[in-house]
């Protein structure tokens, strides 16, 4: 009985990193990534454009995470684009997130066109890491420079006051 119940224990600690690692990572070309730019429902959306090498992104992401859990129950989603390549892009991915904590969905941009896509995401970035997009509906907000938690949260927070005060 105390065995089981041991078993029981290590199988419930290890279940929640296993999932943090079983989540997948899909890979776009812009043209299928781009929709997601343009929802016009109640969401508030997070998208940071990261990748492994850059220094400022990865300093960065405990910020995108904390807001992932913190407005969980208020309509807002983080996506993390990753800009990372090669042909173990996925496992190295996979890695990373499991030791670093990372529960947000994480995509892959695969689209070597840059030159065309940046400017379709602002057309003041220049292609440089970090960048962040958020927006909701026809409100949008582009940081593109290492952002901090308290610049994440006050500009969703804006949008969504924007939508309480337009119902008034």
């Amino acid at each position: 009985m105390r065995f089981s119940l041991q078993l029981l224990l290590i199988l419930v600690l290890l279940i929640p990193s296993k999932l943090v690692s079983a989540q997948e990572i899909k890979t776009y070309n812009f043209d299928e990534l781009e929709p997601i730019f343009h929802s016009q429902n109640d969401t508030t959306y997070v998208i940071n454009f990261w990748a492994m090498w850059c220094k400022p992104c990865v300093e960065e992401l405990p910020h995108f995470e904390a807001i992932r859990k913190n407005y969980a129950d208020k309509k807002v989603k983080v996506i993390l684009v990753s800009l990372d390549f090669g042909e173990t892009v996925v496992e190295r991915l996979n890695k990373f997130r499991t030791k670093r904590k990372v529960n947000s969905e994480i995509v892959i941009l695969d689209d070597p066109d840059a030159d065309n896509w940046i400017s379709k995401v602002d057309e003041k970035w220049d292609g440089a890491l970090p960048a962040t997009v958020i927006y909701k509906k026809d409100q949008r907000e582009v940081f593109t420079r290492q952002v901090s938690y308290e610049e994440l949260a006050e500009s969703i927070d804006k949008m969504n006051q924007k939508k309480s005060l337009d119902a008034d």
